[in-house]
């Protein structure tokens, strides 16, 4: 017995040996940039530190440079670090990494389908058709610009309700931000009191929440296994199909009661660009509920994320918020609603913005690009079709570019003289071909939300922060703000 256990564990000890030299021969023989060897099966999922595959993928640079290969079960991912690497990949090559990368959390519900998710010749005629509708949005009524005036005037009138107790600001947060993205996908916005939608709210939180988490993780780095394990991840495609759920009843609706000559929002311009282009595949049904999709959670729980980042930042420093303040004060006054001409008139309330965005860098590992034909670069050879993981962390707080980049500081955006100054670090929208389409709308929504909030309350914190506290947790997919009761109280 002894002896036959001694041959089993020599022939598996041989076996394995044999298994992990062929491997590790084929590796090496590609001409890859250089990464830690990868093993059979799980590549080089025991090399992340568990929960934490930003802080390794970031250690990881100091040992192979900017430019690194990692195996995520037997699939290579290149990443690239700091922003000189990052902007000669999307900028300088736009084209070549114009790719989507996979995305395994979420590829089951989204299927290569949608504005942010698909490529080729789908991705140009959604992306071209999406800016173009986005641009042109004024459609008889409103503009962008006075749906979003319109919802910081409710999101005051709620933020009174609360009469100065402490609270979490999550939910009317997340509300006031989706309800300009419900105005043009949906055209009309939801009261605060609904309950059914603020219960539909929790779930784009819940996605971010369980992308990032160990499980959420794993299923990125080694999907084929996860997908048979239990746990949170398992909540992701559930969550997404209840908004999808929603949003096909409110494309009922509005089929119901579709005037091609008379267009309220998005959807309706999606069904007048499905009936010009007739049985063009890019614009079908699967496209229009997946573009929608994209539009509607993207456009929430980014911003609103950042709001709540936000807030707990400008408390911890209440210098920089009485700064703030007074700029307010000085260049719009107490009673007028803030517009975003005034942004240009307010250096120090636009370089505050801008190193919130850079310090709590919502989405650290950025989407992921892939190479759309085989690529020389930098001396090494990525093939097509390989993913590629552009780290915005390390462009966001790359030391040659941000003097402290650990450190939240508005000077990082101030010059000498206290002008805006611009820095080409700032890729909180990613760049290139894939930027986020709505970069612009997100900038409107943050300078409008922050100043008005500013302009009518002091904020006060339950209790005081410290820089651990505002710190972001760079974990996975999304850096999540932590939980935190405030009080706001009224200034005049």
């Amino acid at each position: 017995m002894d002896l036959s256990w001694t041959v089993t564990l020599l022939l598996t000890v041989i076996i394995s040996a044999f298994i992990y030299s062929t491997w590790n021969s084929i590796y090496r023989r590609h001409n890859l940039p250089p990464g830690p060897t990868p093993l059979p099966i799980v590549g080089n999922v025991l090399h992340i530190k568990r929960g934490e595959m930003v802080k390794s993928l970031m250690e990881f640079k100091e040992k192979y440079g900017s430019v690194y290969t990692v195996y995520f079960g037997h699939n290579p991912i290149v990443v690239l670090c700091g922003y000189n690497t990052v902007k000669e990949a999307l900028i300088d090559r736009a084209e070549e990494f114009s790719g989507r990368g996979r995305l395994p959390t979420i590829d089951q519900s989204i299927k290569g389908y949608g504005l942010v998710f698909s490529n080729g010749n789908r991705w140009k005629d959604l992306r071209r058709f999406s800016l173009s509708t986005l641009r042109n949005f004024g459609m008889g009524k409103k503009s962008i610009e006075e749906r979003i005036q319109e919802e910081a005037h409710f999101l005051i009138e709620e933020i009174k309700s609360q009469k100065e107790q402490f609270i979490d600001p999550t939910s009317f947060l997340i509300q006031s931000v989706s309800n300009v993205i419900c105005s043009i996908v949906f055209g009309n916005r939801f009261e605060y009191t609904n309950a059914s939608f603020q219960k539909l709210l929790t779930l784009f939180s819940m996605v971010f929440q369980d992308m990032s988490s160990i499980p959420g993780q794993l299923l990125e780095m080694l999907p084929s296994i996860m997908k048979y394990v239990p746990g949170r991840h398992k909540r992701i495609i559930e969550s997404l199909q209840k908004l999808n759920d929603f949003i096909m009843e409110r494309v009922k609706m509005n089929k119901e009661s579709f005037d091609p000559d008379s267009p309220r929002d998005f959807i309706d311009s999606f069904l007048i660009k499905q009936q010009q282009e007739g049985n063009n595949p890019n614009f079908d049904n699967e496209n229009m509920l997946m573009t929608l999709q994209n539009m509607f959670f993207a456009g929430t729980e980014t911003v609103s994320s950042t709001l709540r980042h936000s807030l707990m930042i400008i408390m911890r420093y209440p210098e920089i918020q009485a700064k703030m303040h007074e700029e307010i004060i000085q260049v719009i006054g107490e009673n007028r609603i803030p517009n975003i001409e005034d942004r240009s008139k307010m250096p120090y309330m636009d370089a505050v913005i801008h190193e919130i965005q850079r310090f709590v860098d919502i989405l650290p590992l950025n989407l992921p690009h892939a190479t759309i034909r085989d690529v020389n670069f930098k001396g090494y050879t990525i093939p097509k079709g390989t993913d590629v993981f552009p780290l915005l962390c390390s462009v966001l707080r790359d030391p040659t570019k941000i003097t402290r980049p650990d450190t939240f500081d508005p000077n990082n955006f101030l010059d000498n003289k206290g002008c805006f100054r611009k820095n080409d670090a700032f890729m909180p929208f990613s760049a290139g071909k894939r930027i986020c389409a709505g970069e612009g709308l997100a900038r409107m929504q943050l300078f409008i939300f922050l100043t008005v909030i500013l302009q009518n309350f002091t904020l006060i914190p339950e209790r005081e922060f410290t820089d651990k506290d505002i710190n972001p947790v760079m974990t996975g997919f999304a850096n999540v703000p932590k939980f935190y009761r405030m009080s706001f109280k009224p200034r005049i």
